[in-house]
């Protein structure tokens, strides 16, 4: 998946280069680029971050070994 949200942000990338002013170029690259893929990381971590807590809450669980 990290390949594909590579590709996605070259894509981003060069749209951005092509629009008429900085700021029009800004925007698409954020709007475009780093926003869905921020909301499709977010949504695609939550097993990872639930097994994290878990994790997390078994350590603090255990009685410490002498």
């Amino acid at each position: 998946m990290l390949i594909v949200a590579v590709a996605w942000l070259y894509v981003t990338i060069l749209m951005a280069f092509t629009e008429a002013t900085v700021v029009a170029g800004i925007m698409t690259f954020l709007l475009y680029g780093l926003l869905p893929l921020g909301i499709l990381f977010y949504l695609t971590g939550g097993k990872r971050r639930k097994r994290k807590r878990a994790a997390e809450a078994a350590r603090h669980d255990d009685p410490p070994t002498p």
